[in-house]
């Protein structure tokens, strides 16, 4: 379990709530010039097996920025049974930006993961965030084929819901990941969302499907749309490698765009 809270005091975001039980820990490096405050969200036992629950909450009042990622790749193991839980809830006050952008979940084969997303936002909050789900470790020969799968976001504003997306996988994972109609093969799939602050989604749609159809490649498919006031954009690549950094360019984009920060993820997405 981790608890993380943020306030803007005398002009500046410092850390206001702190808790932390295993196998969760929060590391605070320093964040580059003109980047607001760097939590990084770390799993001491190197990875999460079927029972395993985490419960991760981050909290920013109102005028405060941060920005919230992994030290790695969370890796989901294969289970004999059990299901391994994952609740997220982020709670963005009004004036507020955080930045939620952990690394890739990498599901092993027999894999079993039920996480949950819950991002609720004030209001003229911004938010850009997602994540990046990797089909089976693919370097060693092994796709997703079993197991189960629940991938859902919420994002709520002023305690409306705007925007809801579940994934679910269940029974012939392998099938449906290999069917043309559904993943077509693919290794990884991707999904990031922008709430941008004061500004319409809109005004984003161009600019961020141009910074995707120069990342589209054969193995690389992506597409951007706008709805109830959010960007919403997807991948799907039968490269991981070649998905992430296209992720990787199109959140430097948007964090640059929406929110003034420098167009460069923290230096964990370039080890």
């Amino acid at each position: 379990m981790a608890e993380i809270g943020f306030a803007r005091r005398e002009g500046l975001t410092r850390l206001t709530h702190l808790y932390q039980r295993d196998p969760l820990r929060v590391l605070f490096p320093m964040p580059a010039a003109g980047d607001p405050l760097l939590a990084v969200l770390l799993t001491t036992s190197g990875g999460l097996v079927g029972g395993d629950r985490l419960d991760i909450g981050v909290g920013l009042a109102t005028g405060a920025a941060a920005h919230v990622s992994a030290s790695a790749a969370e890796k989901i193991y294969r289970s004999l049974g059990p299901t391994t839980e994952i609740r997220q809830s982020l709670s963005v006050a009004g004036g507020a930006a955080l930045e939620f952008l952990p690394l890739e979940t990498i599901l092993f084969d027999g894999a079993r993961l039920w996480r949950e997303t819950v991002v609720e936002l004030g209001p003229d909050a911004a938010f850009l965030g997602g994540d990046i789900l990797v089909f089976g470790r693919r370097a060693r020969g092994e796709s997703f084929t079993r197991g189960f799968l629940r991938e859902v976001w919420q994002v709520r504003r002023e305690g409306r819901l705007v925007w809801g997306d579940a994934l679910h996988l269940e029974d012939d994972i392998g099938g449906i990941i290999e069917d043309p109609a559904c993943f077509d093969g693919a290794a990884a799939f991707a999904t990031m969302i922008l709430a941008p602050a004061g500004r319409e989604a809109r005004g984003f749609l161009a600019s961020a499907r141009e910074i995707q159809s120069v990342a589209t490649a054969g193995e690389l498919r992506a597409g951007v749309t706008t709805i109830a006031g959010l960007v919403i954009a997807r991948w799907l690549a039968a490269d991981a490698a070649l998905l992430r950094r296209a992720y990787a360019d199109l959140a430097c984009h948007l964090r640059q765009a929406a929110m003034g920060l420098p167009p460069l993820l923290p230096r964990l997405w370039h080890v």
